[in-house]
């Protein structure tokens, strides 16, 4: 019997994302995704993730547009995105109102998958956008974010694989955000999962240490349905293992994609002088394109490595970067080994930071660390150092409830805070997650429009403050 491999191309988000901090823009892509269509792709992830936030914040591009731009000229490749679980696309718990919302024009706009994670492996909060996923008709892919700690272990992550099954996921995605998932464990993980649930089971991984394909070849041993790779000029480094590597060693093979690698080499040679181009302008630093060894020994995934130094820096305090790293780990055992993905990779890192360059540990605590020990992020994977919830919260109630049933519905009341800028029904949700990023770019959309300047009304329409 046939076991052919499937194929997830990230080089429209997650590749860009880890090499060059999501700076491609929507020009880039557009003259080669009639190829990117022709190859044969199990789907294209190209949207969620960081790309909504970069698109209004640094790329000023509406990511709604980007996404219509997208599903435009690829008729045959489903697309597919990231989406934060009640996060959405930020960095907090968003109301059940606006969380459906999001999903529904998500799709409604051209998304057919959407792959759904919760940073905790919290499966309470991807309840409302895995329901709402289903209900519009979309595929519901949800995902394990894989970390090592004394309650990881492949029996958990199976426990987990089994309760997304039941809960009506259509496919699983082993999540390893560090690139720390070896070989012969990915076996024994994918292996275990193929024998407790029937639904697929999707992989993704780093090449952040350099072990990221042999993982992928174990994992596909053992009966992955689909990995995620990016077209060479974007792979490697931290970003996903190269597409063409990959599908030439599984030719001939049981596990053969039926992938042409003629038609991916055309591809790769679009990007290759995009990437130099990246290169010059310094999008791309040199340093993400390496392997980090250091990755197997903190893991620590290389967005979260370089923002350490960035904290660092601005302190002047590059010299204690080893007495962080060391810190890291130990903040992760008081806060019950959140897995280091966003928004926990940042939470753990700034208190990290904050606990060496202070000297004293919780001295100074971010008001996200005081959410996540209020349990408002949700429940974390075992239980957090009562001590260290003291000197933090003190004798504050934490929280047991999944956090958004404390949320009211939210969706009306930012419709009308922003009504005045809406020209679409996509504006309400890019405000409602990113409101000061949002604003201007509304301000300057309408601004251009019209071809004002300096006058605070079109004479033609005084709804339109800018």
């Amino acid at each position: 019997m046939s076991k052919k491999v499937k194929f997830t191309e990230t080089v429209l988000r997650d590749a860009h994302q880890s090499l060059l901090a999501t700076r491609m823009r929507t020009e880039d892509m557009i003259p080669i995704l009639e190829s990117l269509d022709k190859v044969g792709y199990h789907s294209l992830e190209m949207w969620g993730g960081a790309t909504f936030d970069s698109s209004l914040r640094y790329l000023d591009e509406d990511p709604w547009d980007r996404l219509r731009k997208i599903r435009k000229n690829v008729k045959n490749t489903k697309l597919q995105m990231l989406l934060r679980g009640q996060n959405i696309l930020g960095y907090k718990h968003y109301s059940d109102d606006v969380v459906e919302e999001f999903v529904k024009r998500a799709i409604y706009n051209g998304i057919d998958i959407i792959r759904n994670f919760d940073a905790l492996n919290d499966t309470r909060n991807l309840i409302t956008a895995l329901e709402t996923t289903k209900k519009e008709g979309g595929h519901a892919q949800s995902c394990i974010s894989y970390t090592l700690s004394p309650v990881h272990n492949i029996e958990y992550y199976v426990k987990k694989a089994k309760q997304l099954e039941d809960m009506g996921s259509d496919s699983i995605c082993i999540k390893d955000m560090s690139g720390i998932l070896t070989p012969y464990v990915a076996y024994d993980l994918v292996k275990a999962m193929k024998e407790t649930i029937k639904i697929p089971v999707q992989m993704h991984t780093h090449y952040s240490s350099g072990i990221a394909s042999m993982t992928y070849l174990k994992a596909i041993e053992a009966g992955a349905d689909v990995v995620d790779t990016a077209i060479s000029p974007l792979a490697l480094g931290t970003s996903q293992p190269p597409t063409e590597p990959m599908v030439a060693a599984l030719q001939g093979t049981d596990y053969d994609s039926g992938l042409n690698l003629k038609q991916l080499s055309d591809v790769a040679d679009y990007f290759k002088p995009l990437r130099d181009r990246y290169l010059k302008e310094g999008l791309i630093d040199p340093k993400v394109l390496g392997v980090d060894a250091n990755t197997l020994i903190y893991q620590i995934p290389g967005g979260m490595l370089s923002n350490l130094i960035s904290q660092l820096k601005a302190q002047k305090k590059e010299d204690q970067l080893d007495a962080v790293l060391k810190e890291v780990p130990k903040v992760r055992e008081d806060l019950g080994y959140p897995p280091l993905v966003t928004p926990m990779s940042q939470i753990v890192g700034t208190q990290s930071v904050f606990n060496v360059i202070t000297g004293e540990r919780y001295k100074m605590v971010p008001k996200e660390v005081r959410d996540y020990v209020s349990g408002l992020y949700g429940q974390p994977p075992k239980p957090m150092n009562p001590e260290v919830i003291q000197k933090i919260i003190g004798d504050k109630e934490v929280i047991t409830c999944r956090p958004a049933d404390n949320l009211k519905p939210q969706l009306e009341i930012i419709r009308e805070e922003m009504k005045e800028y809406m020209e679409q029904d996509e504006d309400v949700l890019s405000y409602a997650l990113f409101p000061q990023v949002a604003l201007p770019f509304f301000k300057k959309r309408w601004t251009e429009k019209y071809k004002i300047e300096g006058s605070l009304y079109n004479e033609e329409d005084k709804t339109h403050p800018i």
